[in-house]
């Protein structure tokens, strides 16, 4: 599937939403351990950060990606469309990880609660999101995008205790988002109907998703080096508030 939501790992105008996704699995591998579950392969850049570390990689998407699965022993690939899982045991999992998935799954509340149904006692997931308050336009792409608060409520429902953090970037990571900021709002200019609130999304999704991917090459192109530069070490997490780029939450069984 070609589109601008599944981030490439070989286009260059991608780096700066290649990198902080990169940076969500670099922290997770900090804290994985024994069998773990991901939701949302993806492209599938993400496997080789995880799955060395653990005991068994059970990773799911509803697209097949490219990804030689030979080459990892431990790793099992699923391909079907969630909620629920299908074929996936009760207490089966130590760890969850899902990232910048829950925010296009239309039943959220019985995503989460599949997720705690596989995860055993005590074990965690692991999920980031875009933070509604730092993004630029309507993306049609998410059925809901979510507020801090809005997404601890959710996961408490079905967890008893979720660590809040945010992904941050630094001086290097805000200058793009700026200049990027800048982008979007000289092309929203043109929409003065505020067509992107009141069209249905499925109708916007194609022209957004061109739009986008113009926006970034047009960034790449004239800001070549900051664009290319950013690494995944320029982002980092703390306590969330209103301005982190991503909510980054890990939530207890």
């Amino acid at each position: 599937m070609s589109t601008a939501e599944r981030v490439s790992a070989t286009d260059s105008s991608d780096n700066y939403v290649l990198q902080r996704s990169i940076f969500a699995y670099l922290e997770a591998a900090k804290i994985v351990k024994g069998n773990v579950l991901e939701i949302g392969t993806g492209s599938g850049y993400g496997v080789k950060y995880i799955a060395p570390l653990v005991t068994k990689f059970v990773t799911i998407d509803k697209f097949v990606c490219n990804v030689d699965f030979k080459t990892y022993p431990n790793v099992e690939f699923k391909q079907q469309t969630v909620p629920p899982f299908q074929n996936i045991d009760d207490n089966s999992f130590d760890f969850v990880v899902t990232f910048q998935v829950i925010e296009h799954i239309v039943p959220d509340d019985l995503y989460v609660k599949e997720i705690a149904r596989v995860l055993k006692q005590g074990g965690k997931l692991i999920v980031t999101t875009p933070n509604r308050y730092m993004s630029l336009s309507r993306n049609p792409w998410h059925i809901r995008e979510y507020k801090p608060n809005e997404l601890t409520a959710l996961l408490k429902k079905h967890f008893k205790s979720v660590d809040t953090k945010g992904v941050y970037g630094n001086d290097v990571v805000m200058q793009y988002y700026q200049k990027n900021k800048e982008s979007v709002q000289k092309i929203m200019k043109f929409d003065i109907l505020n067509l992107q609130w009141i069209l249905p999304r499925q109708i916007l999704q194609v022209p957004y998703d061109i739009m986008n991917r113009r926006n970034r090459k047009k960034l790449l192109n004239s800001n070549t080096d900051l664009t290319a530069n950013i690494k995944s070490s320029d982002f980092f997490l703390k306590e969330v508030d209103d301005k982190s780029l991503d909510l980054f939450y890990i939530s207890q069984k």
